[in-house]
């Protein structure tokens, strides 16, 4: 079961522990601006039936698989990392930076599944683009 999200975050809903504003240059923070993830979810959702276990969302799901492309690690290297910055985690989608991990290392493998490999690179290629 996939429940659509209600509104896309900014970088200024995003507060971190600090009480503090992420960086808007930040290289995480402006792809998170430049993908359309309405699109993106649209396809993403398709893939579930409307009863079942709660799906995590498009935006923790593809960002976790640009995060782990771009940076060439593994999937378990992705959740920690992810687990352990507050710009990575704001890309994903969380609402504000946690401790927690936010999925397990093996929910990738059911990400790469439903999400196609040349949209995870289109957005890579984007991430690194932007970078210059």
């Amino acid at each position: 079961m996939y429940h659509h999200s209600e509104n896309q975050l900014t970088v200024y809903d995003y507060i971190s522990p600090f009480r503090e504003e992420l960086n808007p240059d930040n290289r995480w923070v402006r792809l998170a601006s430049l993908l359309d993830w309405d699109a993106l979810e649209q396809a993403y959702a398709a893939h579930f039936s409307p009863g079942g276990k709660q799906a995590i969302g498009v935006r923790c799901a593809f960002g976790s698989l640009v995060i782990r492309r771009a940076l060439g690690i593994s999937d378990r290297q992705t959740v920690e990392l992810i687990r352990e910055s507050p710009y990575l985690q704001f890309f994903i989608g969380l609402p504000a930076f946690t401790d927690q991990i936010p999925f397990s290392y093996r929910s990738m493998a059911a990400f790469r599944a439903r999400i196609p490999e040349r949209q995870v690179n289109r957005a890579v290629r984007l991430l690194k683009t932007k970078q210059r």
